[in-house]
């Protein structure tokens, strides 16, 4: 579904990629762990069209897109959840589900996608008129991953799902990016709890400086000696 090669991108004179390669099938759970500074937000906005990029390739669907806007690679099938929610404070919880679908034909099948939602976080359904400023930490994360699906993308790209989140929180965010997938949506993730992360995917790319040291299955990754050194905290 996805393929990236050789992608490079810089802030001024900092070189956040330094020529990355990697891909992602349809229906799996892909993620990038590694820790912070590591290239892995940057790389999800590069492939979303909102992070300079120097050179390289990203392939959706075998069609290039690393010259096209966001807004046309959101048409194409790709959102992203970004990192710290950022949904809009200011309006009602069911008007930032309605500006995921900003770019679809308002029709039954965005009402049918937002009741989708409401049964995936019930707890939104009951707040739909309370501004999304209003809600906790936890809800408004619940809140930006149902404006992503909104979008109805092939493939989601999640920043840091967990971050700032109580545990059992984490637990329940993780249990709906699985379901999310098992009913047809390919993921790509980015998260700092490494283990959580490695438990779902399919497969795993540890980034390390601009770079991709290091690749496997998720449960081969949470066994390999290295990762639970560094990533998982264990001797």
């Amino acid at each position: 579904m996805l393929i990236v090669r050789n992608l490079k991108c810089s802030y001024g004179r900092i070189q956040a990629l330094t020529g990355i390669d990697f891909n992602v099938n349809q229906g799996d759970i892909v993620t990038l762990i590694g820790n912070n500074g590591a290239g892995k937000s940057t790389t999800l906005n590069a492939i979303c069209g909102i992070a300079p990029k120097v050179s390289g390739e990203v392939v959706f669907r075998k069609r290039r897109i690393e010259k096209l806007s966001s807004d046309k690679i959101i048409s194409l099938g790709i959102c992203q959840v970004p990192e710290g929610r950022r949904i809009f404070p200011f309006l009602t919880v069911e008007e930032n589900l309605l500006m995921g679908a900003y770019l679809r034909k308002y029709d039954k099948k965005v009402e049918k996608d937002k009741e989708m939602i409401y049964n995936f976080f019930p707890v939104l359904k009951k707040m739909k008129k309370k501004f999304g400023g209003e809600l906790s930490g936890g809800e408004q994360q619940m809140l930006s991953i149902g404006r992503g699906l909104m979008a109805n993308p092939d493939l989601l790209l999640f920043d840091e799902p967990s971050l700032g989140l109580a545990p059992f929180l984490v637990k329940e965010i993780f249990e709906i990016i699985k379901e999310i997938n098992s009913s047809g949506t390919t993921i790509l993730l980015v998260e700092q709890n490494a283990r959580l992360a490695l438990q779902i995917a399919t497969k795993g790319y540890v980034m390390e400086k601009g770079r991709i040291v290091l690749q496997g299955a998720g449960k081969e990754l949470l066994t390999n000696k290295e990762v639970r050194k560094i990533y998982l905290g264990e001797n």
